[in-house]
């Protein structure tokens, strides 16, 4: 949600960035907004002006009761009611005008960054550098199904019959690799100094809305029924989350956290669940990190953020390569987004595996998050990354560690966590 002194001060600046990200059925969203703004500012003005009247008027009262003049003093009173009646009338009036334009305000897209480049979708992003050589070997990389069934690692047919389509169990060494991978993920971030913690899997819709759009969280959130909670579709959400409503002091920013938690995705409007492999499910696996910062050093820790993403894949033995987001590709609330992609040697092209965010001071303003320094308090920046993303992070760690007879080498920096084992055979 942006500063509303924007759409006051600079309604043009809102409009083009509308426009940038190809949403022009929003821009009625603006002249709405300002005339809404215009007419709940009069209304509190007329408030404050009532009751300046009502203390004077209070301060006749008084002298005419002093002055045994009761039928004037009654007269006033009454017109003490009748303003008082007004004001309460004015009240409830600008609570309900401050709500339609918080629902429309949260609905203007954030301002994005100047550098980030202007396209229509995802198709339109652009490569920034990439990180190892993409190598294509002499011989056939099998479906990632093929390779976990080749170890008895994959059974998605039971988990058809227990859950249904787009759920899958783990078994064996793969889910003993999943789980080196997360554990290693965690440890490495713990190494940068970021505070690990295992969130809520659960938030409330108050919480929800404060950190995503409206158009994401009908795509992506699982609600309980009967109940105000939602499943996470990225401990992000229950991270920043903790923080609604509370004054950070300026001496204690950054906060830098690392989580882990199962994430849950309805995934609609996306190409489709699988029906064999596990690039695309309902449930997986993630580290994830969030900072919360001055707005000064946000470009500073973005930047940080995505290279230990790199750092970490590059240590799995997988290439990778940074993309710059386009502006219609950034969901509402980002200023400034980038993708991991991994290199998928037999699709031979790269794949996404995790994205890193700065989302500005939305999700603070959105969630009441403040921060108070010496010049007064303020709304913090929040970003945040994924670290690793289970499934698709073994994806990326079988094709490019698949030796020609089948097996998969372990990466070194997995191996502790392997109990030592350096590769995994097939087993049929």
């Amino acid at each position: 949600m942006i500063d509303i002194n924007i759409l006051r001060k600079n309604p043009e600046i809102v409009r083009e960035n509308i426009k940038k990200k190809f949403q022009d059925a929003k821009l009625p969203l603006v002249d709405e907004v300002i005339e809404l703004d215009i007419k709940v500012r009069a209304l509190k003005q007329e408030v404050d002006d009532r009751r300046a009247k009502r203390n004077t008027l209070s301060s006749q009262i008084g002298a005419l009761m002093r002055e045994k003049r009761a039928e004037e003093a009654q007269a006033i009173k009454a017109e003490v009611v009748a303003n008082n009646e007004r004001i309460a009338e004015i009240e409830k009036q600008v609570a309900e005008l401050d709500a339609l334009i918080k629902q429309k305000m949260m609905t203007i897209p954030n301002i994005v960054a100047d550098d980030v480049p202007v396209g229509k979708d995802d198709s339109e992003n652009v490569e920034i550098q990439r990180f190892g050589e993409a190598k294509v070997p002499s011989y056939e990389i099998p479906y990632n199904a093929d390779i976990l069934n080749s170890f008895c690692g994959l059974d998605k047919e039971s988990a058809g019959r227990t859950s249904g389509n787009g759920f899958y169990y783990l078994m064996g060494d793969a889910a003993r690799l999943v789980s080196a991978m997360i554990s290693y993920a965690r440890d490495y971030m713990i190494e940068k100094d970021f505070i690990y913690a295992i969130p809520p899997f659960m938030i409330r819709s108050d919480v929800v809305t404060g950190v995503m759009s409206f158009a994401e969280m009908d795509a992506m959130m699982y609600k309980i029924e009967g109940e105000d909670l939602y499943l996470i579709g990225t401990s992000e959400h229950s991270m920043i989350g903790k923080f609604k409503d509370q004054i950070l002091k300026e001496s204690e920013l950054p906060v830098t956290m690392t989580s882990y938690s199962p994430c849950f995705r309805k995934e609609v409007g996306a190409h489709g669940i699988e029906e064999r492999g596990i690039y695309r499910v309902h449930q997986f696996e993630k580290q994830e990190m969030i900072v919360i910062c001055k707005p000064e050093d946000s470009m500073q820790w973005y930047n940080k953020m995505w290279s230990y993403t790199v750092e970490i894949f590059r240590n799995l033995n997988i290439p990778v390569r940074q993309l710059e987001c386009c502006t219609g590709d950034l969901a509402d609330l980002k200023v400034k987004s980038c993708d991991i992609e991994a290199w998928s040697p037999r699709q031979q092209k790269f794949f996404e595996v995790g994205s890193c965010s700065t989302l500005g001071d939305a999700q603070s303003r959105r969630l009441g998050i403040r921060a108070k320094g010496e010049n007064g308090t303020y709304f913090p920046h929040t970003l945040n990354n994924t670290v690793l993303a289970s499934t698709r992070a073994l994806i990326a760690l079988l094709e490019n560690n698949y030796n020609e007879d089948g097996s998969v080498t372990i990466p070194e920096v997995l191996r502790p966590y392997m109990g030592g084992k350096t590769v995994i055979v097939p087993k049929k």
